[in-house]
């Protein structure tokens, strides 16, 4: 529609309208190039995105700062990890793993970066960048031996192998003239907006619960801020306050926030459609804050949403006594999934009040397909309802036994019902003669077959489970059979006839940032590892799982296959079914994923209809 009395009332209820996780610098934009890159710029541009991190390249600089102090390079190529899990060296959480970094990828991001930040501006986006947080290399204490720097804890079933980074005491001189020396280095190189974005305690423990220790912190982080630019805004993410709720008690979260004098320190309130920490913290305590969206965890693929709480809580916030909101905002872990979600969310940015769901979500079927038809809108009704109204506390990894360790113990349970998907499946298919050319239209089908798909894998393995919990070798066979030999495959042929459900084409991007076999190598086990094993051994084991053609037969099929044999072979002989024996054993399957060197298409195979259509001919239930 043109301009007219709607369109001049759009306009934006509150300031920010921020966009992004530092997560998903690891989980989706590791491998970005430009060309991508200036893709989703121009998304956020459409999308009314204001302010967003620019993080591109850090590591080269604090390479050159690190070097500048006196550190050799094996004391800097021990501390960064590889490029897949950089998103948490930067938070202090992890050194060294699937590292070190090679010379050209510090090149490669700083190009990357100096267009990142050009294009943001251009389009009239604030530019977070990243600031010193108080985490140190090692070499640090070689340097300069009297140094005050403690060791952290182990992160997330690591140990110090490759975690416990060292955290500098926020009364160390050292603490400022590292902080204020990659600052002034940042801007020299990419300029400012000043604002900046640094994460001390991301799921860490700190040292001590003092309250005096804690604004100590806070306010060391903030000066060396101010030491390299005076006009600076501290944009910090509220994720650890409900993360680590037995910490974090009122006394601890207002000393940190108020080592930062009020109105200089922005807190993203991360998880505020399941967990908000605004309303038992008195609004951050009177620091501004931003209602976010976090919704997804690790990129993985599922359909989900927690739509009734979107539409509502950023206006319940706005309303909060002496609230302090000052925007709304996307931060998924990982992107390329949903996007109805994500559509609703931009749009309630603009709101002031909440929308007709059902009325919005029709309207959206229409313009997302370039056309309207009734049994596409009847699918994204049924959806909308659905799977997309999580209720309560709602925490999206997606748990489907099809993309988990097989186990006798495996969680079935859905928030919504499953016949919905079925059904909404079916609405699709038939609207598939009219917009069967739509390429939105085929994403989504794949990924609501995909949905169906995943349901239908519960269903096989409880059959399995049941069959083999009363010694029932038949039944255990055919459910088993059915499963390893023809839905798996199914679904593995169904997602390779999408680009976008591709595991050759992650892979591929990885190795396209190489510039050598050796570090195609290396990025491509960085790639792989992270969506499987997270760590040596399984360490956050497919926490970032994702369903791609070539991983679901690979890797998901693989593992259903053993499990499947070891409980028919437990029958056969009498054995009980060990789960540690039955671990070890996956252990290996998994690892040699990993490392198969294997070559996957990244170019999609098969028509999207036509294997749909037989899916449902064969599994509608």
């Amino acid at each position: 529609p043109g301009p007219g009395p709607a369109r001049a009332q759009l306009r934006r209820s509150r300031r920010y309208r921020y966009y992004q996780n530092v997560c998903a610098q690891s989980y989706s934009f590791a491998w970005w190039d430009w060309a991508r890159w200036e893709r989703e710029i121009d998304w956020m541009a459409l999308s009314g995105i204001n302010l967003a991190p620019a993080f591109a390249g850090q590591e080269a600089l604090w390479q050159r700062v690190y070097r500048n102090l006196g550190l050799n390079q094996s004391e800097i190529d021990k501390y960064f990890t590889g490029p897949a899990f950089l998103a948490w060296n930067r938070m202090g959480n992890l050194r060294r793993w699937a590292g070190p970094l090679p010379p050209a990828w510090h090149v490669k991001q700083l190009y990357l970066q100096y267009r990142i930040v050009e294009r943001m501006r251009s389009l009239g986006m604030t530019t977070v960048l990243p600031a010193f947080a108080g985490h140190v290399p090692q070499g640090i204490l070689r340097v300069f031996p009297r140094v005050n720097a403690t060791r952290l804890g182990g992160w997330s079933h690591f140990d110090c192998t490759y975690s416990c980074i060292y955290l500098l005491d926020p009364e160390d001189p050292m603490f400022q003239v590292i902080g204020t020396l990659f600052l002034k280095e940042l801007i020299k190189e990419f300029g400012t907006d000043h604002v900046y974005s640094a994460d001390t305690f991301n799921e860490m423990t700190p040292l001590s619960s003092d309250p005096a220790y804690l604004s100590r912190v806070s306010s060391a982080v903030f000066r060396s801020m101010t030491g390299a630019d005076p006009e600076a805004l501290w944009l910090m993410q509220g994720w650890l306050f409900q993360h680590q709720p037995d910490f974090w008690h009122p006394a601890q979260v207002r000393a940190l926030l108020h080592g930062v004098p009020l109105g200089r320190m922005i807190v993203l309130d991360l998880f505020a459609e399941s967990k908000p920490v605004y309303q038992w913290t008195e609004s951050f305590y009177g620091q501004p804050f931003i209602w976010c969206m976090l919704h997804n965890f690790g990129g993985n693929h599922g359909l989900f949403g927690t739509v009734e709480a979107i539409n509502h809580g950023p206006f319940a916030a706005r309303r909060f006594p002496n609230s302090t909101m000052v925007g709304t905002g996307l931060v998924p872990e990982g992107i390329e999934q949903n996007d109805m979600v994500y559509e609703l969310m931009n749009e309630l940015g603009w709101r002031q009040e909440p929308l007709d769901l059902p009325s919005w979500v029709t309207r959206y079927a229409e313009r997302r397909y370039g056309a309207p038809n009734a049994a596409a809108a009847g699918a994204w009704r049924l959806l909308l309802r659905s799977v997309y109204n999580c209720t309560g506390v709602c925490v999206n990894h997606n748990r489907s036994p099809l993309v988990r360790r097989p186990s006798l113990r495996m969680d079935t349970e859905l928030w919504y019902n499953a016949s919905d998907v079925y059904e909404a499946w079916r609405l699709l298919l038939s609207a598939s003669t009219q917009l069967g050319s739509s390429p939105t239209f085929r994403y989504d089908l794949v990924d609501v077959t995909r949905q169906a798909a995943q349901q239908l894998v519960s269903d096989y393995y409880l059959n399995i489970r049941s069959a083999f919990q009363s010694h029932a070798l038949p039944e255990l066979l055919t459910a088993g059979g059915v499963l390893v030999y023809d839905l798996l495959p199914e679904l593995d042929s169904l997602l390779s006839s999408h680009s976008l459900f591709l595991l050759g084409r992650w892979l591929e991007s990885a190795r396209a940032v190489a510039t050598s076999d050796r570090e195609a190598e290396q990025y491509e086990l960085n790639a792989r590892n992270q969506m499987t094993l997270w760590g040596p051994s399984g360490n956050i084991l497919d926490y970032a799982n994702k369903q791609l053609g070539g991983l679901v037969l690979d890797y998901y099929g693989v593992r259903w296959s053993l499990f499947v044999s070891v409980l028919v072979e437990s029958l056969n002989s009498g054995r009980p079914f060990r789960q540690d024996q039955f671990n070890q054993a996956v252990f290996q399957v998994e690892r040699g994923f990993v490392y198969n060197k294997k070559r996957y298409p990244a170019v999609p195979t098969g028509d999207t209809l036509e294997i749909s259509r037989k899916l449902f001919l064969k599994y509608y239930p």
